[in-house]
């Protein structure tokens, strides 16, 4: 993990739309033969660059969670990630029970590559006001414990940068005031999300 610097992935629309469509294929390949598919050989170059990628799930009748996995760094290539976190929040995700095959029709697809997490290298009053609501994600690490939000469930929980900081802490399992706590460290990130309309429809750039 980087200090404060900030970066960009650049992902065209069409990546992007790649990724959302290989997600949706690698949910219904598994949920039909168990089988972890491959990366497709048209698989555009940019893809097997290692990058760290969330895939979420969502109701589209409600726009209700019904799955999210990722990984936060770009431990793997942003492609296998994809296909991997793809398989998780559809048959993984401990709050939610596997999606079926029936039901996987009437969810939306969204895929978030990140850049890579940045130490927000400040003291606890100044933290805050590094954080951009809307543009950053957060990651709130101490010691085993780590709790981590992407940039847009703070706007749709229409929180500000201390409630965002809040609720990242108590995702890793401290209390609100945890990402204040002497050895807690703060990371942020941006994303760049790429989403369906409609389910198995057309693919917009968030």
């Amino acid at each position: 993990m980087s200090k404060d610097t900030g970066s960009e992935i650049g992902l065209q629309l069409d990546e992007g739309r790649f990724l959302v469509e290989i997600s949706r294929r690698a949910i219904t390949e598994y949920l039909k033969t168990r089988k972890i598919m491959q990366p497709p050989p048209d698989t555009p170059p940019k893809l097997f660059m290692n990058s760290g990628v969330f895939v979420t799930l969502r109701k589209h009748a409600t726009g209700e969670l019904r799955g999210c996995i990722g990984f936060p760094e770009p431990t793997s290539r942003l492609i296998d990630a994809t296909i991997t976190s793809a398989i998780e929040a559809a048959t993984g995700d401990p709050r939610f029970p596997p999606v079926t095959l029936k039901e996987l029709n009437e969810l939306t697809i969204e895929v978030s590559v990140l850049t890579p997490p940045q130490l927000i290298d400040a003291s606890p009053e100044e933290i805050p006001k590094r954080i951009v609501i809307g543009v950053d994600g957060l990651i709130v690490s101490r010691g085993s414990r780590r709790g981590l939000l992407l940039p847009q469930v703070a706007v749709e929980w229409n929180w500000d940068q201390e409630e965002f900081l809040a609720n990242c802490s108590m995702k890793a399992g401290l209390p609100p005031d945890g990402w204040l706590l002497k050895g807690t460290k703060i990371f942020k990130f941006q994303a760049e999300i790429f989403r369906e309309k409609s389910p198995n429809g057309p693919v917009e750039k968030a």
